[in-house]
């Protein structure tokens, strides 16, 4: 029998992060702190909307791009936020999640051969994504000492004759580094000076601590070239209601759109109705929920300044991103000593990429308590092999 699997397909690695996960949810009395999903349930009234929906019969298709009713509010609300404009009607696409506004955005701009430039440690999906869009992943390591943001100067080396699109992953995953409105400035010169095309992955805008997200899609002849992906799931704690969404030049969103209506057909109808809802009337919960995850950060910083372990402050999402290269064990070794020792799970840094070796990634998307009881188990780990 031939092969039956593509060659493509077969070569791409699975997820790092799902490792760990697995692993965990078979263990007795573990502690994860590995997945980015928040630990708040999706706002009353949010959830009522969609009850609200079935009970109506709302269980129809959708219009291929969304309801007309929530691309006028995700409308509303990005220039309401980020002070741009969108044609509701022509330049924004609802997806199954920001993953899909991910894979068929790159899909839609890419040719064979496109070089794709991705800044790492970042989120799993941008490279496979890329890969299986026929493009060409150049990866840009980001380093610490410029608390992981991306300079003009590091995308100035990475650009060639074949670079056709940046994505930009800030706030980041699993950094938690953002860029600010002067580090945003100093890479956009470079990306209409080189005439690129940038993916903007915003998912996280919502959950920054040091002043208000800036989007690059705002910046003076950027709208033009930027596709500007967010969604949900992170914001408002909808992670299983699958729901993003894309916003972009028309001829762009076009064809994402026809991949979308050929791949998908449309996104869940009840979520869309839910999330007509949060946008109306969700900066409440999001104003409270950001402040618990501020809570969390701060903890968990002077935890580690408690027991002596590097890390840089992070300003966005709800990662930190330690590093223990002190103790002489690749990411990968630790975090599964850690998980035998201690059980409790993190994810390795070169999960996000290879230049995430020496680092953890933690997520505080959990209650404080149980961050306690896992930053202490942390401790004990950490002296035991400082001492060994």
């Amino acid at each position: 029998m031939r092969n039956p699997l593509s060659e493509k397909a077969a070569a791409l690695k699975p997820s790092g992060i799902r490792k760990f996960f697995d692993i965990v949810s078979e263990m007795k009395d573990a502690l994860s702190l590995g997945v980015g999903e928040p630990d708040f349930d999706t706002p009353w009234h949010i959830r009522d909307e969609g009850i609200y929906s079935l009970e109506k019969g709302r269980t129809f298709y959708t219009s291929n791009a969304g309801l007309k009713e929530l691309r006028g509010e995700i409308a509303s609300y990005l220039k309401r936020k980020l002070g741009i404009e969108y044609d509701p009607d022509h330049e924004v696409l609802v997806t199954v999640g920001g993953s899909e506004a991910i894979d068929i955005g790159m899909r839609a701009v890419l040719n064979p051969g496109d070089e794709v430039l991705i800044p790492q440690p970042s989120f799993v999906s941008y490279e496979p994504c890329a890969i299986m869009a026929d493009g060409v992943p150049v990866i840009i390591d980001l380093k610490e000492e410029d608390e992981f943001r991306l300079t003009a100067a590091e995308l100035r080396a990475a650009v060639t004759d074949k670079t056709k699109l940046l994505v930009l992953p800030f706030p980041n995953n699993p950094t938690g580094a953002i860029m600010e409105r002067k580090d945003l400035e100093e890479i956009a010169e470079v990306i209409r000076e080189k005439d690129l095309l940038v993916m903007s992955d915003e998912i996280y805008s919502e959950l920054t601590y040091k002043g208000e997200h800036v989007s690059i899609a705002s910046l003076p002849g950027m709208r033009e070239r930027t596709i500007l992906i967010n969604g949900f799931s992170k914001a408002y704690a909808m992670t299983g209601w699958r729901l993003g969404y894309a916003c972009g030049p028309k001829e762009i969103l076009e064809q994402m759109t026809k991949l979308h209506q050929f791949a998908i057909m449309c996104a869940p109808t009840t979520s869309q109705y839910a999330a007509v809802e949060a946008l109306r009337n969700g900066d409440g919960d999001v104003a409270e929920m950001r402040e618990s995850y501020d809570q969390r950060r701060r903890y968990l910083l002077h935890a580690f300044r408690e027991m002596g372990l590097e890390c840089f402050e992070p300003y966005g999402a709800f990662y930190v991103f330690p590093c223990i290269r002190e103790f002489g064990m690749t990411s990968e070794e630790f975090a599964t000593r850690f998980l035998e020792e201690e059980k409790v799970a993190v994810v390795p840094g070169t999960a996000f990429g290879d230049c995430g070796e020496g680092y953890l990634r933690i997520s505080y998307a959990y209650s404080l308590e149980n961050l306690k009881v896992a930053i202490g188990r942390l401790e004990r780990f950490v002296k035991k092999l400082r001492e060994s």
